[in-house]
Formats: C-alpha cells, structure tokens, sequence
C-alpha cells in the first residue's frame, strides 16, 4: 500500500522535477487534508511545489481518510468511485480532473 508521507514527501516532488512541463500545464493550487496523516499544499502556479501544512489560497481542497487516501494512490481510478461514496470530498471538482495528470 501507497504511504501519504511519502507520497507527498518524496514521490511527488521527484516527479515534479522530472516533468518540469506538469505545474504549467495544471496552474493551480491544491490543498490536502488527509485526516489521520496531515495537510498538504500542492503549488502548480510556478515550477511546482509541495509543503506540509496548509495552503494560502487553494483553488481545490481535496479531503480524505488516511486509509482511503492510499487507496486511491494505490488504484487513482478508484477516486471517482471514492467521491461518489462520500469517502473522498473535493471542493473544486473540475480542478481535481487535472490532478489526473499527478497521480497517473
């Protein structure tokens, strides 16, 4: 199973300095509350950013379980199922299809 800290801690900023083009083509800023694990600010306005602990001005707030948090990063094509159960809640619905480009 997928970890949160690390997937946030490592696994995406690597992968936004391999993809230098992802932030550009997101532009947005996300905000993670994963409730038994923490909060992250994912910032796609520039090169792209993570940090711990909360964004400024989010554009998207994407809140979820620990448990079911590392489940969609271990099936991303469970999310729509997720959000459709009440298990994953986002604010900006639109601005979380671009996080396709993220987690792919």
């Amino acid at each position: 199973m997928a970890d949160t800290a690390e997937f946030f801690g490592t696994y995406l900023p690597a992968k936004l300095v391999k993809n230098p083009d992802l932030a550009p083509s997101v532009n947005a800023i996300f905000q993670f509350d994963i409730g038994g694990a923490g909060v992250w600010a994912l910032d796609l306005t520039g090169v792209g950013e993570v940090k711990e602990g909360p964004a400024e001005s989010p554009g998207c707030v994407i809140t979820a379980s620990k448990d079911d948090w590392e489940n969609i990063l271990d099936n991303p094509a469970k999310a729509v199922q997720m959000v459709m159960m009440g298990k994953l809640k986002v604010s900006n619905l639109g601005l979380a299809t671009q996080l396709q480009k993220i987690l792919a």
